[in-house]
């Protein structure tokens, strides 16, 4: 999964990348509103985590902005605003979560982790597909009762897949869950990783829609 953070103070956006990157979030950062803004145009994200007092568009305009604009992402809003004005004020403007600093990590990873999944329809974090069970929390997959062995990267593609059963998914948007944001990508990457997948669940299992991206039979 990817999450977008845009915050302005470096320490705190240090704490949250590695505490997302250590549960096998991937996680882009950006340090301005006006950055969030085109980071969230261009990209695919599972969240966002917005801090409010951020320099160019600030907090607010931005989430207003893309809402606006259709942009329907689940939404975490850090502030060190604590009056219940602010978090009205959030909330109105389309978050779909508060917390006021100082927090902990771990919770800004329990509160993101359960918007995703309420996103998703999923009442737990357990995604299932024809005889494919994934554990998205514990990191585990299984086909028909027997647990596979797969790579943290291995996991992350499935799981994109997973959410959107039936619809194509393009290469570029599976790249985006297993690249952070400025690393040099390759282009077969995502063609060996499918591969292994379907080594592992069945050749059958994955399909490649030619010059489009693949979806799960």
């Amino acid at each position: 999964m990817r999450v977008l953070l845009i915050e302005d103070d470096l320490e705190i956006a240090r704490r949250l990348c590695a505490a997302f990157e250590d549960a096998g979030f991937a996680v882009d950062h950006a340090s301005d509103g006006e950055t969030g803004w085109e980071l969230g145009e261009t990209r695919t994200y599972d969240a966002a985590i917005l801090d409010l007092g951020l320099p160019g568009v600030p907090g607010l305009d931005l989430l207003a902005r893309w809402r606006r604009a259709g942009r329907n992402l689940p939404v975490l809003v850090l502030t060190a605003r604590g009056a219940w004005t602010e978090r009205v004020a959030g909330l109105n403007a389309g978050a779909d979560d508060y917390l006021t600093k100082p927090f902990h990590a771990p919770e800004v990873l329990a509160r993101v982790r359960a918007l995703i999944r309420r996103s998703a329809a999923h009442s737990s974090p357990v995604l299932r597909y024809r005889d494919i069970t994934l554990d998205v929390g514990a990191g585990t997959v299984a086909l028909g009762g027997a647990t596979l062995d797969l790579t943290a990267r291995e996991l992350k593609i499935l799981a994109r897949l997973m959410r959107r059963p039936g619809h194509i998914v393009s290469q570029d948007e599976l790249a985006d869950q297993i690249y952070p944001q400025g690393e040099a990508r390759d282009s077969n990457t995502i063609e060996v990783f499918i591969a292994r997948l379907r080594k592992k669940l069945g050749r059958d299992a994955i399909r490649t829609v030619r010059g489009l991206g693949y979806k799960l039979e």
